[in-house]
């Protein structure tokens, strides 16, 4: 049975996206050439998951000569915003108070860091 499409990033797909991002357009060979560490992605690989980003609606392709161009119609603040909202829904039954309680609750957060926090609420309020 095959997985169910992920309309948030993959990992796979957000090492791609970050190098389109950076890059603000590029060629299948230029992200295979920018992508660094492992695993080494074959540029078939590249070249399937850039098609998946384009049918998700993260990239457009152009062509120019031989080659497709991919640019990003989505960019990192929205898609960043896209995953959070799923993972709210998911998790914390869409409550983004249940999501900042559980990270108050699990995670240490310096005091600069905590200072931030409450200046938003108190913006947001």
């Amino acid at each position: 049975m095959a997985r169910p499409k992920s309309p948030t990033l993959t990992e796979a797909e957000l090492r791609l996206m970050n190098v389109v991002w950076s890059r603000k357009r590029a060629t299948v060979g230029e992200v295979v050439d920018a992508l660094q560490g492992k695993p080494v992605l074959a540029y078939t690989t590249v070249l399937t998951t850039l098609r998946i980003l384009e049918t998700k609606g993260y990239l457009r392709h152009t062509k120019e000569g031989r080659a497709f161009i991919y640019e990003p119609l989505i960019g990192r603040k929205e898609a960043s915003s896209k995953a959070i909202r799923s993972l709210v829904s998911r998790f914390f039954g869409g409550s983004p108070a249940q999501l900042v309680m559980n990270l108050l609750e699990d995670e240490v957060i310096d005091e600069r860091e905590l200072q931030h926090i409450k200046k938003r609420i108190s913006e947001s309020e």
